[in-house]
């Protein structure tokens, strides 16, 4: 859905056999730790590259399987292979590899995003869940309404989205939009608008899109943050529209870029207008669609002296 008109102000207010290719990203392990632990970088390449699966290159976890010739490879891409050895080409039974997963256990290895970062040190077993909920994993591209496959951290996503998706960028922790079609009725699952919008020294996304909710077409404004949940947790914003002397207020907390757009959209975490309300708004013959949607952010701070938190407004 494109938008025939729309106003963005930014008030300044100072702040048969699969064939599978896969490479392997080279890791840094860490220094001095103690003698009694095992780590990758320590271990001798023959046994390291026994727990390489040899078609998906990943690490093994089991159950590890192997053929009559004693060829392994992991649970996944044995099926992935039609239960065939990718090494001698021998039909794969149903076998365990017992004393390679043995081995597994004595091991223990740095997360693989150790080189953005996380010091952490895992057995092995344990590694792979850590992973896929590792701080300093890579965020994925924010914006809506594409396949965008993108990932990376805040400052090289932000300026993905303003080069690529050619985003608005704003500073400041208040806004002013104003939203414009010229047929309301025609409401379809899409996304109008994302704005990037950068204060307390860090970066918000605004949402602002139309979609069905059941068989009614509403309009919905959310705003998420470009960080962890953790840090999401310490801001506020609001959301406010209306007209005719009328208005809806939202306020929340804003969630994190970890949560996809679509987990947001759907669980109605934001400001939801119907449309007859949203037309209602807009006046006239109700026949053109003109909202305009303010609000702020703002970071909580705790009280030192009562405990609370106050809100500490940008200036």
């Amino acid at each position: 859905m494109e938008m025939d008109s729309i106003e963005c102000v930014s008030l300044m207010d100072g702040v048969e056999d699969e064939e599978i290719q896969s490479s392997v990203a080279s890791h840094q392990y860490p220094l001095g730790k103690p003698n009694n632990i095992l780590h990758a970088g320590n271990v001798p390449t023959s046994v390291h590259e026994l727990l390489e699966c040899p078609v998906c290159t990943n690490s093994m976890y089991p159950p590890i399987h192997q053929c009559h010739n004693g060829h392994t490879l992991c649970s996944t891409c044995k099926t992935r292979v039609h239960n065939r050895c990718p090494t001698c080409r021998q039909e794969l039974g149903d076998i365990r590899c017992l004393a390679l997963e043995k081995v597994a256990e004595s091991l223990e290895l740095p997360c693989k995003y150790f080189s953005l970062g996380c010091p952490e040190i895992f057995p092995y077993y344990s590694k792979l869940k850590h992973e896929t909920l590792c701080n300093f994993r890579p965020y994925s591209c924010p914006y809506a309404g594409s396949e965008c496959s993108v990932t990376g951290d805040i400052p090289f996503l932000v300026t993905h989205l303003r080069d690529d998706h050619k985003v608005d960028m704003h500073t400041g922790c208040t806004f002013n939009h104003r939203y414009v079609k010229s047929n309301p009725r025609e409401v379809e699952n899409a996304t109008w608008m994302l704005t990037v919008f950068h204060c307390f020294g860090q970066y918000f996304c605004l949402h602002f899109e139309a979609f069905q909710l059941g068989v009614a077409p509403v309009y919905m404004a959310f705003l998420r943050f470009m960080g962890d949940e953790t840090d999401a947790r310490n801001y506020s914003y609001s959301l406010e529209v209306g007209g005719n002397g009328r208005k809806l207020i939202w306020e929340g907390t804003p969630r994190s870029i970890r949560d996809s757009h679509r987990k947001v959209r759907d669980s109605h975490d934001g400001l939801i207008i119907q449309r007859n309300m949203a037309l209602f708004f807009s006046g006239g013959d109700r026949k053109e669609l003109k909202l305009r949607v303010t609000g702020r952010i703002w970071k909580e701070q705790q009280n030192p002296d009562g405990g609370v938190c106050i809100p500490n407004l940008c200036s």
